[in-house]
């Protein structure tokens, strides 16, 4: 059985073990997508467990009213009642379930980021690894990881392809759409990010964006990574997966852009990907927002062309560089979190400066360029450079992780108390206890505002040295020896049964051989016979023998 091959298999099983699990984290989990989950308001979904509304009879958790928050928004956004996003996610439902201890999912059916187990008692802390340093085999792996996902309809999680009111009052006309895997996420991505629906065709608010441009840019994009690490590790059975990330300081061109890591540029169509990688035949989704703005309507994932990518060939007024060390450095050393409205105009605020709105050399806000985060979304001038599609790229996974390392490396450097972030006044959905959107189960932004070792990761550049060298260097090497070992066991089995063969021929020869001395002895004291004999047959026998 060829790598391919074995690789497969497992896959296969795998998506088994998926439907087997059947445990939900975000978006419209599927028990609840239908009329009468929107009648009642309620998304409380059995665990097979103990056969309960959210485990309630094993004490995983217990269905209870929805309290959002109403501390102020920022004036950015004026309107109220005319998204479904407001107020999140009382639109749809306002009883869901409250997990107890460590236990999480929408049914309270898994564990909490960093908890396993069937109790969900045991930490484990799992590191995320530059895409750079890992094995081929890894890297491999990683994109075969990806191309399953984005072949694999979920079995837990739907999107709505409709606003609520489209529904009807009591949830009668139910729009509810299966999707698969990957795009899941490039759907979240996009629903979070849309514009708002005033009425009439066009007449949208561009000034909304629930993940974006304020402080839950980076809160939010930490969840998203999270979910989707456990999606992909529940669909491959491969609970040692982490998203690895790209460090693109100091880079001059597109290092991962190739074909045998996110796909090589189209020597026909630069703005298309090479045919030697499997990224070529993906298609796109929600990569039109003008589109649905003029047709008053959700993106519905049907796909919508292939993916593009043009790295290096953008608006060099925009985007003069990529980021370098010293850029960085310059963020992290920003004590302040946010700023003044709290907006993409905020001066001498982290967020703003990492996500690349402000300058990394001043602090000031620079509007019409981008810089930092912002930048390499531009600069790959395609899918990934529109907000609201650009997770259809899947170097948005390898590019968010590493900027959730920066986010890292400053809560680590400056250890801020949860009151710095802000509490009101934010643009609407970046308060402190709005819940993310659409995330089901629900997530406050101000609780992912901690470090990632109590979520139950780590980045590898930012481990001790010591730690650094086995994650870095010496993994790679046990993980490719693991891969192999049925072969090398097998290679040391032949091997020893040769090298016995081969002993025991030596063995036999060489008691042939000192027969044949005494034999010579014991003749040269009696009779001497001629060398051949007059026999054919016997000349034949004494010939062999002397020889």
């Amino acid at each position: 059985m060829n790598k391919v091959t074995f690789m497969m298999r497992n896959l296969f099983g795998s998506v088994v073990l998926l439907h087997l699990m059947g445990v939900c984290l975000s978006q419209f989990p599927r028990p609840c997508a239908n009329s009468e989950g929107l009648r009642t308001k309620e998304c409380c979904p059995i665990w097979e467990g103990d056969s309960s509304p959210c485990g309630a009879l094993s004490g995983r958790g217990f269905c209870t009213e929805v309290l959002v928050s109403d501390e102020p928004n920022g004036p950015q956004y004026p309107h109220t009642g005319i998204d479904d996003r407001e107020r999140w996610p009382l639109a749809f439902f306002n009883r869901t379930c409250r997990c107890a201890g460590n236990y999480g999912g929408f049914n309270c059916g898994e564990c909490r980021f960093g908890y396993w187990g069937a109790n969900c008692a045991q930490y484990r802390e799992s590191v995320r690894r530059n895409i750079m340093t890992m094995s081929t085999v890894e890297q491999q792996k990683f994109i075969s990881y990806l191309n399953l996902a984005k072949n694999s309809i979920n079995p837990d999680y739907v999107i709505s392809t409709a606003t609520r009111a489209e529904m009807g009052e009591n949830g009668e006309n139910p729009k509810f759409s299966d999707i698969n895997t990957y795009d899941l996420f490039v759907w979240i991505h996009y629903y979070v990010s849309r514009d708002t629906f005033l009425g009439g065709p066009g007449n949208v608010w561009r000034d909304i964006d629930f993940a974006h441009e304020s402080a839950a840019f980076l809160p939010w994009h930490r969840v998203f990574l999270l979910h989707w690490e456990n999606e992909i590790r529940k669909i491959t059975g491969d609970f040692n997966f982490t998203i690895p990330y790209w460090d693109w300081r100091n880079s001059q061109s597109c290092e991962v852009c190739t074909d045998a890591l996110m796909g090589g540029r189209n020597s026909l169509n630069p703005n298309l990907i090479s045919p030697a990688s499997v990224f070529s035949s993906w298609k796109v989704i929600c990569s039109q927002p003008e589109e649905y703005n003029n047709r008053e309507a959700l993106c519905n994932a049907t796909g919508e062309g292939p993916l593009l990518r043009n790295p290096g060939n953008h608006d060099r007024n925009r985007v003069p560089r990529l980021p370098t060390t010293a850029d960085v450095d310059f963020a992290v050393g920003l004590p302040e979190y946010e700023t003044g409205n709290m907006d993409r105009f905020a001066n001498m605020s982290f967020r703003n400066v990492l996500e690349g709105f402000a300058s990394p050399e001043t602090g000031q806000a620079v509007p019409g360029q981008s810089t930092m985060h912002n930048s390499l979304h531009v600069f790959m001038n395609g899918s990934m450079s529109s907000v609201q599609g650009s997770a259809n790229d899947p170097i948005f996974l390898l590019h968010h992780a590493f900027i959730d390392s920066i986010f890292e490396r400053w809560l680590r450097t400056h250890q801020p108390p949860r009151s710095i972030y802000p509490r009101a006044n934010a643009p609407i959905g970046h308060n402190d206890g709005y819940y993310m959107v659409p995330f089901l189960p629900l997530y406050r932004n101000g609780d992912y505002f901690l470090s990632d070792k109590a979520l139950g990761y780590e980045y590898a550049y930012l481990l001790d040295p010591g730690q650094r060298f086995v994650q870095e260097f010496l993994t790679p090497y046990l993980q490719q020896a693991h891969e192999i070992w049925q072969w090398l066991l097998g290679a040391g089995i032949l091997g020893a049964l040769i090298a016995s063969i081969v002993a025991a021929l030596i063995v036999v020869a060489r008691r042939r051989w000192k027969r044949n001395q005494r034999r010579k002895r014991a003749l040269s004291y009696g009779e001497r016979q001629p060398l051949l004999q007059s026999s054919s047959e016997e000349g034949s026998s004494s010939y062999q023998t002397t020889l």
